[in-house]
């Protein structure tokens, strides 16, 4: 016998009774292992409790699927082929009633007397603040019920007892959702119950808590006189939430009164256009403007006459006149020194 080994696996030793043969195998998800196995207990007469061979027909599991036992896949995914190996696996036992069970492995007997235990115990939480493991109790409950209640035909008496209880439970699910913030969820769930029952006092209150958190002030208003309106011993509860609606419209109100004339304070004025100095344009001349286009001619018949030469360029001459005043150009006066004009002149050329 090989000594024991350990599979980094906490409560799981190996040892080897047999070598198999070849590498260890490549065990993907989807592979399919057949085998055969003997369960004994850690006593001193290793009492048997299953034999695959006295059965007359071996095991198989498919990795990757978690059959049965997760320890399975552990144990097979460290063995060769042909290879023989006994393991050590420590289990705990414990009686039903020593853990708590899931939901869906309860009878449904069971699931009836879990859910006044779930209701209270979320209800204490309530209390304490604890808000979110209060939901989480309260969902819980609702699962057994809702599971109980597809077993009975709707409408029918047993079914509308699990409905009643299956609403106490949302509303108050509703009420730590409120706690937390979850307004839209709110309106959410509480809709749809009015939208099957609709004479529940206490989903008009927390739907018109929610709408007021929204800022949905109409809304807020109509679910309160309903609440008014199908329990008047409510009045003191409904106007308390009607002042405080009232309150905080008004500090909503002060805060965009404030955020506008913020606004038109501290908005400076446009500055204005900047001053623009265009340069002094000629004056309209004759003499230095383009004549406008005309269309071109109408080609004449080719003749052997050689054309006549163009007249010569009219030079353009400057003169200086005594004195400081204006100065002459082609006998025209010009407003501007002779630097400009002849600028002017040297544009007017090109």
């Amino acid at each position: 016998m090989d000594d024991t080994l350990l599979l980094n696996v906490e409560g799981v030793k190996k040892t080897i009774l047999h070598g198999g043969t070849g590498e260890l195998p490549n065990f993907i998800t989807g592979s399919r292992v057949t085998f055969h196995f003997r369960t004994m207990k850690c006593d001193e007469e290793r009492t048997v409790i299953d034999d695959s061979k006295q059965v007359g027909q071996p095991m198989h599991i498919i990795i990757g699927n978690m059959f049965k036992l997760e320890v399975w896949e552990i144990l097979l995914t460290s063995m060769r082929v042909s290879e023989v190996a006994e393991f050590w696996c420590d289990t705990i036992v414990e009686a039903p009633s020593e853990y708590q069970r899931e939901t869906w492995n309860l009878s449904n007997a069971e699931k009836m007397q879990a859910v006044p235990l779930l209701h209270g115990e979320g209800n204490r939480l309530f209390k304490l603040g604890r808000y979110e493991a209060a939901s989480a109790k309260y969902q819980e409950a609702i699962v057994c019920l809702r599971n109980l209640q597809t077993k009975e035909k709707p409408w029918e008496v047993q079914w509308l007892k699990l409905e009643k209880m299956i609403n106490t439970l949302i509303l108050n699910y509703c009420q730590c959702l409120l706690k937390k913030e979850e307004y839209y969820e709110v309106l959410e769930h509480t809709s749809d119950i009015l939208r099957h029952h609709p004479g529940i006092v206490k989903a008009y209150y927390l739907r018109a808590r929610a709408h007021a958190e929204v800022w949905n002030e109409a809304e807020a208003k109509a679910d309160l006189e309903k609440v008014l309106e199908l329990e008047p011993s409510m009045r003191k509860a409904v106007h308390r939430e009607l002042r405080l609606l009232e309150g905080r419209l008004e500090e909503k109100r002060e805060e965009e009164r404030l955020r506008c004339r913020n606004m038109l304070v501290s908005t400076p004025p446009p500055p204005p256009p900047p001053f623009m100095v265009s340069p002094p344009s000629p004056p309209p001349s004759t003499a230095l403007r383009q004549p406008p286009l005309s269309p071109p001619p109408t080609p004449a018949p080719a003749t052997t006459q050689t054309p006549p030469h163009p007249p010569p360029h009219r030079p353009l001459r400057i003169h200086r006149t005594a004195g400081t005043g204006p100065q002459q150009m082609d006998g025209l006066a010009w407003p501007f020194p002779v630097q400009l004009a002849r600028i002017w002149v040297s544009l007017f050329k090109i």
